[in-house]
């Protein structure tokens, strides 16, 4: 069966009996397994009707038949899925944007499901855009996704970063690409008074990481007279609030040279390139050097960042190990009143789950700690409550007694 809006015609899917109660709770995602029906000839990211057993709508979405979420809800009501929608739903997303972050000239402006655009992501920077288009049904729509975008905001460039291992369960193909404008090689951001040069083409993710900015400043407040350890340090975004605050020393850690040279760049941007070390490492290894005594100043301020260790759920038990790991390192070579910020960013990575690795650490490390705050990401990234998925940054911070 099939139905018309405006000009596009859809198929309509149906939901297995029983299986509506996770939408009616609003959720946006129906799995493979709980519709009546998987058609397969219908390509991937195609618009779709769905309805319960009963024929009751649930509105119109995005349909992938080769993937494990085969159903985004897009809207409850049919309405056509074009420019104009796209546009009444960045709009709307940036005004939340302009609520909680006042002027900012970079941030992210669109979260996916949190943003009623299940899995698109758009980050500004200044006066260019990076796409992360998740799902098959966006991928098909990047064409009015940019001329929303170019009507809103009449960017200089919007670029696809799309290299997320997301993309992969959409049988998309990894690839950086821009979609319109000029992209310039670097471009310099501000965030809360500090400037940081953000490679748009290269780098993690879309270039910066947003969802820390509150973080950042949770952390600055602490380093004043403080030595600081920053492992995964990217970019340099934690141990510059560190050193403008204050801190005594930094010693920022990562793996990857090019981005530290962007931490390096940023450094000097700030009249700061004294007061931070940069150094190529890794994490474990740095924290092997001080359990061992093997470095002299030892830090009483410890960031551990690490990027997602759970791509999927099936890596969880893995990953568990692994933070378990890194904070109980972190935490043995800490001295009574030495802090540690530990962050995990994946929503496989509840905060319970979070709770309970920080908790074993503390126990290998035989240490007292006590949990002062646990937060997580920037009012730019909100959280759908009805979808605990869009929940996926945990961030705590923590005293040695």
């Amino acid at each position: 069966m099939t139905t018309e809006t405006g000009k596009q015609e859809l198929v309509t899917l149906t939901l297995k009996p029983n299986e509506e109660e996770r939408l009616n709770r609003g959720h946006l995602w129906v799995f493979s397994n709980e519709l009546a029906a998987v058609p397969k000839t219908v390509p991937p990211g195609s618009l779709a009707i769905l309805t319960s057993s009963k024929g009751k709508m649930f509105g119109i979405g995005f349909y992938n038949p080769n993937s494990l979420i085969a159903f985004r809800l897009l809207a409850r009501e049919p309405r056509p899925i074009d420019a104009a929608f796209f546009k009444d739903r960045l709009s709307a997303a940036l005004a939340r944007r302009r609520r909680w972050l006042g002027e900012a000239r970079s941030f992210r402006l669109c979260f996916g499901e949190s943003d009623g655009l299940p899995g698109l992501v758009i980050d500004k920077f200044e006066d260019c855009l990076v796409i992360e288009a998740l799902s098959a049904g966006i991928e098909r729509s990047l064409g009015p996704i940019v001329e929303a975008l170019t009507e809103l905001f009449k960017p200089a460039a919007i670029h696809a970063r799309n290299e997320h291992p997301a993309r992969v369960l959409e049988g998309l193909p990894s690839e950086s690409v821009t979609l319109a404008g000029k992209l310039p090689e670097r471009v310099v951001i501000e965030e809360d008074g500090l400037k940081f040069v953000v490679a748009l083409g290269a780098g993690q993710k879309t270039g910066f990481y947003f969802d820390q900015r509150d973080n950042r400043k949770a952390v600055a407040a602490l380093a004043k007279g403080r030595n600081v350890l920053d492992l995964y340090c990217y970019s340099g975004a934690f141990a510059l609030h560190a050193a403008r605050a204050g801190a005594l020393r930094v010693v920022a850690v990562d793996s990857s040279g090019p981005a530290l040279e962007l931490a390096r760049e940023s450094a000097q941007l700030n009249a700061l390139q004294g007061k931070v070390i940069f150094e190529e490492g890794d994490a474990d290894g740095i924290l092997e050097e001080f359990g061992t005594a093997r470095r002299q100043l030892m830090p009483d301020l410890v960031l551990v960042d690490p990027p997602s260790l759970v791509p999927a759920r099936k890596h969880l038990p893995k990953a568990i190990k692994a933070y378990v790991r890194l904070n109980s390192n972190a935490m043995r070579i800490l001295s009574g009143g030495g802090i540690v910020v530990s962050s995990a960013c994946s929503h496989h990575v509840s905060r319970e789950t979070f709770v309970d690795i920080l908790r074993e650490a503390a126990s290998r490390a035989q240490k007292a700690v006590r949990l002062v705050e646990l937060r997580g990401a920037a009012k730019d990234h909100p959280v759908l409550l009805t979808m605990p998925e869009t929940e996926y940054l945990n961030c705590a911070i923590m005293e040695i007694d």
